[in-house]
């Protein structure tokens, strides 16, 4: 879960009053955290939140924000908002996203501030939530970069385009070398760790303003100049690019948000592109995009198990920052500019028990009378466990999510059936896991140290895509062993499955398979009453290489739940 630190009194200031530690605590669960602890030599409040949907209470402004909202009973009011029938006055405040850079990020937007000089903490909380929009809603700059400038320095309109990496130079922050785009990638820190998101591009995203001055190469470095935010600076210019343009819009908004409770003036930007977006080619931000939601009140009431007044429920939504009305039975909302985590009605219910009370709902106990017992799934997961024990293997236990690395590269297939996470917090949990053969082996690959023959066992769940499910994916459970040794062949392999179906009392054939995993002519399919139900054979060296696997090594993998249906 993500957590940020704030200044103490930073907090404080924005809070309006000080409050003490136990004060804190019994009031964070209306924003959805906790205290983590308190450095109280350095005044530093470490804060986790407990949910990920709220980014715009990763910051000092954000907790404050909702805070104070429960506390006072009052909906923030921001007026620096566009929307789609009428857009501010931006004056000659313009961002021009060029065709070109359609070709590696097709989304740049930004706004300016004013009125009111950067001191050490605001710079520094500036700082921390850049980290975390770009690092934990952005998938660590993929798509979201955040860039702080100095927009005195800045001629209007800003250039956002598509650049070649071996021409476009400038010097970038924390160095004095002028240095293409494609020398940073190779040369500064932040070249190293984030070049390769456009590494394979044909062009590189590249910031520059109307005088052709650089103010960065986004998703990277900013610029020594322009993009060197120091204490003091009192006009600053936000520019967000990436992939997808509700969520840099959605990030603008709470930046916007988080500078007006600084203190700060907002100035919007006329941003315009080269294609036809969702919102139009020519947005002014900040831009208010969100769209009402409504619930019916008997699911409200049914889901909570309250019978809340229509007062209450909407004096709740209230408190938690959320104008609502209701009619004919309906409770509608209309999502805060810095919320966009309204998906579904039980959303609506989540918000007005938090502004309800928590404390104020009573607990009961359960009435239904209900007997625990093994199911048949589990019972026999376990018979098929005591048989790979006595078989001499060892049982491991995986994460079910990983890497295109660990399931399709180094398995070398192509993963066109596999789970792949729209939004993941990190490419390390990138695919839903979908099969055990890779677990198996990431544990081979790191036991080369130890005795041979290693044996070892996963009984787990396994998901892919499947048309003919509803959800269009499927939840298997599966048994995967794997042995390793230099004498482990196809021989040993089909003994070990033989010994394993007997025990289990389940008769099998076996039919011929061709699998990239697997040596050709080493490798078959398991038949049980004619259902396919389970692949074996010799790894394939090229396999073996991608995980360096040293020895000869055979697997096997079968689907517990087709063996116990049919």
């Amino acid at each position: 879960m993500p957590k940020i630190e704030v200044q103490q009194r930073f907090l404080y200031q924005l809070l309006g009053v000080e409050l003490s530690d136990e004060q804190l605590e019994r009031m964070f669960p209306v924003a959805k955290a906790e205290l983590d602890a308190h450095d109280f030599e350095n005044e530093i409040l470490k804060i986790e939140l407990n949910d990920t949907n709220r980014p715009d209470l990763w910051s000092a402004a954000g907790i404050a924000r909702q805070l104070n909202t429960y506390r006072n009973k009052k909906i923030p009011y921001y007026d620096f908002f566009s929307t789609a029938e009428e857009s501010l006055d931006s004056g000659e405040r313009r961002l021009i996203v060029h065709e070109s850079a359609n070709l590696v990020r097709p989304y740049s937007i930004g706004f300016a501030v004013t009125g009111k000089k950067v001191d050490e903490t605001i710079l520094l909380n500036l700082i921390q939530s850049q980290e975390k929009i770009c690092n934990n809603y952005g998938r660590k700059r993929k798509t979201i970069a955040l860039g702080v400038y100095r927009s005195d320095l800045i001629a209007y309109p800003v250039h956002f385009e598509g650049a070649d990496p071996d021409t476009a130079h400038f010097v970038p922050l924390h160095m004095n070398e002028d240095l293409t785009l494609r020398e940073i990638c190779a040369k500064h820190p932040k070249g190293l760790e984030f070049g390769h998101i456009v590494a394979d591009k044909p062009v590189f995203p590249f910031l520059y303003d109307d005088n052709k001055d650089v103010l960065s190469f986004p998703p990277v470095i900013n610029s020594a100049r322009i993009g060197a935010v120091e204490v003091g600076d009192e006009n600053l210019f936000f520019e967000l690019s990436g992939t997808e343009l509700d969520t840099l819009l959605l990030s603008a908004s709470i930046l916007a948000c988080d500078c007006a409770d600084m203190g700060f003036k907002i100035l919007p930007v006329r941003c315009q592109f080269s294609q036809e977006t969702p919102f139009g080619t020519e947005i002014t931000v900040p831009y208010y995009f969100q769209k009402p939601i409504g619930c019916s009140l008997q699911f409200v009431r049914g889901m909570l198990g309250v019978d809340l007044s229509d007062e209450e429920i909407i004096d709740s939504l209230a408190n938690m920052g959320v104008y609502s009305i209701i009619d004919d039975d309906m409770v509608y909302v209309t999502v805060p500019e810095y919320r966009n985590d309204f998906l579904h009605p039980v959303d609506i219910v989540e918000d007005v028990m938090i502004g309800y009370g928590l404390d104020r709902f009573s607990p009961t106990m359960p009435d239904d009378s209900t007997v625990g017992r093994i199911t048949e799934v589990e019972a026999f997961a376990r018979k098929v466990k005591d048989v790979m024990v006595g078989l001499g293997f060892q049982e491991m236990i995986y994460n079910y999510l990983g890497s295109k690395r660990e399931y399709i590269d180094n398995m070398h297939v192509d993963g066109s059936g596999y789970i792949k996470i729209s939004n993941p917090m990190s490419e390390n949990y990138e695919y839903v896991r979908p099969s055990i053969i890779p677990s198996l082996l990431e544990s081979e690959s790191v036991s080369g140290h130890a005795v041979y023959p290693h044996q070892i066992f996963e009984v787990g769940k396994v998901a892919f895509l499947d048309d003919s499910d509803d959800s269009g994916t499927v939840t298997k459970n599966y048994l995967g062993f794997l042995a390793s040794a230099s004498e482990m062949g196809f021989n040993q392999l089909n003994s070990l499955v033989s010994t394993l179906c007997y025990y289990i009392g389940k008769e099998y054939s076996v039919e011929e398979r061709i699998d990239p995993r697997f040596i050709e002519g080493r490798s078959g399919t398991l038949l049980y009453k004619g259902t396919r139900v389970g692949v074996f054979g010799e790894i394939h060296p090229s396999v073996l290489e991608s995980w360096g696997c040293s020895m000869p090594t055979i697997a096997c993998e079968i689907d517990l739940d087709l063996l116990l249906a049919q």
